[in-house]
């Protein structure tokens, strides 16, 4: 049973498993004056006095205490993976061993991202607009906007190029080096808040219709497209939905690598049934 949703939310802002404890406790008595160490104990299957010591971080989590602390937590699948690691390196003495386990740590984390808020839903306006946003990369920051529109397919008229330029400008996505160059300022961005629903439809529907297009518009070697047709239960509608998620993570992380990118991708991913279940009487 989890009772801190938050601090599910950040598990992977901390580099020590006990700051995470910590936390928790923190929270508990915040939302509880009656929360003690006495009751945290007894949830993670120890005494008062070592966790005491645990989150003075002069002694280190029993192993035998990780399946309750998880469920403490609420952490399961990659947070949880997370928390064990940070655990074996806070146990770990080698300083080459704790590099080796960090960085498979550092490997589970999500790609820092830019959440939108009210105000900033005309980045997904037109799917040009984030297009540019990734050819400023691509043309080490030239923000003309005649050679800008000159390299989408389809076509994007000049002066709406130099619309979503200004867009890019105003929302604090690019700024101007004193070179005249754009430089961008997020690595990922992501759409937050009621706002979000509208607007994301609205931009998804055009990159699908362009996925569609560009059966037609590139040969195979520049694009890759496949579909399955799937008969599953809700448990494994629910797993490929994980994976997928997980699967955009690592596309991010990979991307993040890329040191001299020279084009600019679409991807879309998209599972949806075409024979419903029936609904529930």
């Amino acid at each position: 049973m989890q009772i801190y949703h938050s601090l599910v939310n950040r598990a992977f802002d901390y580099l020590d498993y006990r700051d995470m404890l910590k936390d928790a406790y923190e929270d508990g008595k915040a939302a509880n004056p009656l929360f003690s160490y006495r009751t945290m104990a007894k949830r993670l299957g120890t005494d008062p006095s070592y966790l005491f010591r645990i989150l003075r971080k002069e002694l280190h989590l029993p192993v035998r205490c990780v399946p309750d602390a998880l469920d403490f937590l609420g952490l399961s699948g990659r947070a949880a993976e997370y928390f064990q690691l940070l655990l074996a390196c806070a146990r770990s003495r080698g300083k080459l061993e704790k590099q080796e386990i960090l960085t498979k740590a550092a490997a589970l984390r999500d790609v820092e991202r830019r959440r939108l808020g009210k105000g900033e839903q005309a980045f997904f306006r037109d799917w040009w607009v984030s297009g540019i946003r990734c050819l400023l990369e691509v043309v080490d920051g030239n923000s003309r906007p005649e050679e800008l529109a000159a390299r989408f397919l389809p076509g994007v008229p000049v002066t709406e190029v130099q619309s979503a330029l200004e867009i890019l400008l105003e929302l604090g996505f690019a700024k101007k080096a004193a070179s005249g160059r754009l430089l961008l300022t997020e690595a990922h961005i992501t759409a937050g808040g009621d706002e979000k629903v509208v607007a994301v439809r609205h931009f998804q529907k055009q990159v699908l219709e362009l996925a569609k297009e560009s059966l037609e518009r590139f040969p195979p070697e520049l694009r890759d497209i496949s579909t399955l047709t799937l008969a599953v239960d809700q448990e494994a509608f629910e797993d490929i939905r994980a994976l997928l998620r997980e699967c955009r993570r690592q596309i991010q992380k990979r991307v993040e690598a890329a040191s001299h990118p020279d084009r600019v991708l679409e991807l879309s991913m998209a599972i949806f049934p075409i024979a419903p279940p029936p609904k529930s009487k």
